[in-house]
């Protein structure tokens, strides 16, 4: 399969990334099955990417997304991004259930942020046609998408990733599987090395952010972007490179657990590092 056949995409898992891919792909003319074991998250999702696109082409995304609870229906998909939750055997089980449905040649992307592609791979029929698409967030605005190749990526499979994230107006970064690969293992580096310097008393918070938002022009600040992300999420992503790479950097900051321990976890509850209204 080369990329001018590629049609019809499937996206498993309606929440807020899964919803923004899908938003993306209608956007660029691309017929989207949107699929979620649960009609109230496919209807959150589609509410989700109505109130974030421009009313003349609310048209377009009805024509162009069609949303499912049957696995069933990705069966026709020439491409598949799997967007479930950051939970390695949850995934698997995805892909488990698209090998019994899907034709071999259909190219099995995962949106994960951190798990190793070569695990994931142990449960995809075939593992040269599976890579990693990692969108950030939200899919819509941000302009990357990091390409994970795994042990057995073929390179055509890598061809067509990267030509799908530059015809629908993204820059591809390819990178091989590592805890992390190039954005989490950056950027956890950076919001560890922040929280530190807080807990520390170095600075207070927002002089941290300052240096980081105004002096390295950043969108925003790392412990504000910490914040955003959720800390429960941060948490979880330290944790996991911290196991894989035995680096401190990536050990979580007591700060961190605290905050994560009181069900302070950033700005979806209102309050983390910072006060939300």
């Amino acid at each position: 399969m080369n990329l001018e056949k590629i049609k019809n995409i499937g996206v498993i898992g309606a929440g807020t990334m899964g919803s923004g891919i899908a938003q993306v792909f209608a956007l660029h003319d691309f017929s989207v099955t949107l699929i979620d074991t649960e009609e109230k998250v496919l209807e959150r999702g589609i509410k989700k990417v109505l109130e974030h696109t421009d009313p003349e082409l609310h048209e377009k995304i009805h024509n162009n997304i069609q949303c499912s609870t049957n696995m069933e229906d990705a069966s026709g998909c020439h491409l598949i991004v799997e967007a479930v939750f950051e939970d390695e055997e949850s995934k698997k089980e995805v892909y488990k259930k698209l090998g019994t449905i899907c034709s071999e040649n259909t190219i099995l992307t995962t949106n994960t942020s951190s798990i190793s592609i070569n695990s994931l791979a142990e449960a995809v029929k075939n593992p040269s046609r599976f890579a990693g698409m990692h969108f950030m967030n939200p899919p819509k605005v941000m302009k990357l998408i990091e390409v994970i190749k795994g042990e057995k990526t073929s390179d055509e499979t890598v061809k067509i990733v990267t030509g799908l994230a530059e015809a629908l107006d993204k820059i591809p970064a390819v990178a091989a599987d590592s805890p992390g690969f190039i954005s989490n293992r950056l950027l956890f580096a950076l919001v560890g090395e922040s929280i530190r310097l807080l807990e520390s008393g170095v600075a207070l918070k927002e002089d941290i952010d300052a240096v980081m938002h105004h002096g390295m022009s950043h969108p925003m600040g790392p412990i504000t972007l910490a914040d955003f992300i959720g800390l429960d999420v941060c948490k979880n992503i330290m944790d996991y490179l911290f196991d894989k790479l035995g680096d401190e950097r990536y050990r979580s900051p007591e700060i961190l657990l605290k905050l994560v321990g009181e069900g302070k976890l950033g700005k979806k509850t209102g309050e983390g590092f910072y006060k939300y209204q």
